[in-house]
């Protein structure tokens, strides 16, 4: 298992005891000490490449089928005296703007803590070092192992809390910028990203209410770290809120504003075919008259009169001037 396990120690009074050992030599030294703790990390394990680390820690077979596959909503759920926690971590990629979403899956007894991370976002080696820096946190255990945790994870929220915030005000200078630019699809784009972020923030809210509210006796020692994590979890799905009405304020002005401007284009081809008809009509007028004449019978009227021609002429700038005037009068012209 060297490839899947990230990282594993013994902590003892403080100090880490790196293992050189097999797990089950690991988990008995822990044990018989009674004073240390375990923490494994493991990175995507099989089920057979689990099926070790099960036997020795004796871990509900439930919870190990959510760890090995994953796709888990944040959750907190007990097994005896084992607890089974469930992180949503995220990563933000500036480049494309996209959000990743990866999972921690936490296995918590009084002795051990067996970490068992999927994706790329991966608070965990931070941790372990804030953990080993910190005399308080070991102290704590593995309740201080999960705090810690909390922590990074809400903390990495805010931060990308505030690269979305970035992202919707430029959106927003481009909705209203007046170039009429179609950003339909990156108001889309984002806003999908900000339902991914609520999907993984929000259901951990009531995880942590749950330690909060002492009902995690593990946990009971440093409820009011934990419960600093949680006000920063409220202040970052109040932030999401409003990233989510704000995205979908901005589509509808967009889309107003697209309409406006359809409209505005609509109208001004009316007018010009309105412009054009009304031309073709005066045309149409002495066109009508000419044509009349035209047809060549001998017996027509004002035929081989003298005034005939001159008299045809006046009648199509009459009958012009008049169709002008109803069209000017109108609006089409």
């Amino acid at each position: 298992m060297p490839d899947v396990i990230v990282d594993k120690a013994i902590y003892c009074d403080g100090v880490r005891e790196t293992i050189n050992g097999d797990i089950s030599d690991a988990v008995t030294a822990a044990r018989a000490r009674g004073d240390c703790f375990l923490w494994i990390g493991l990175h995507e394990p099989t089920q057979e490449e689990f099926d070790l680390i099960t036997n020795e820690v004796k871990l509900h077979p439930l919870a190990v089928e959510d760890a090995i596959h994953a796709h888990q909503r944040p959750k907190l759920e007990r097994y005896d005296d084992t607890l089974f926690i469930v992180l949503k971590p995220l990563l933000y990629v500036e480049e494309s703007s996209d959000i990743e979403v990866g999972e921690i899956n936490l296995f918590l007894g009084r002795d051990f803590v067996i970490s068992v991370r999927h994706g790329q976002a991966n608070p965990l080696s931070g941790v372990r070092r804030r953990i080993e820096s910190d005399p308080d946190l070991l102290a704590a255990g593995p309740a201080g192992v999960l705090y810690a945790i909390c922590d990074e994870v809400v903390d990495a929220y805010s931060r990308i809390s505030h690269e979305v915030a970035g992202d919707l005000i430029a959106l927003e200078q481009r909705v209203f910028s007046g170039e009429h630019a179609d950003v339909t699809a990156d108001i889309y784009s984002l806003k999908r990203e900000v339902l991914e972020f609520r999907t993984a923030q929000d259901p951990l809210i009531p995880v942590l209410e749950e330690i909060v509210k002492d009902r995690v006796e593990l946990c009971r020692t440093n409820r009011e770290q934990f419960r600093d994590v949680l006000d920063h979890l409220l202040r970052v799905d109040a932030q999401v809120d409003e990233h989510n009405e704000l995205l979908t304020s901005a589509l509808s002005a967009h889309l107003a504003l697209v309409g406006r401007e359809q409209n505005t284009v609509a109208m001004q081809q009316n007018a010009d075919m309105r412009k054009i008809s009304s031309w073709a009509a005066l045309i149409a007028v002495p066109t009508m008259i000419a044509g009349i004449y035209g047809m060549n019978f001998d017996y027509m009227p004002e035929l081989h009169w003298l005034l005939g021609y001159p008299l045809s002429l006046a009648v199509m700038v009459v009958a012009v001037l008049f169709v002008h005037r109803l069209l000017r009068k109108s609006g089409w012209l």
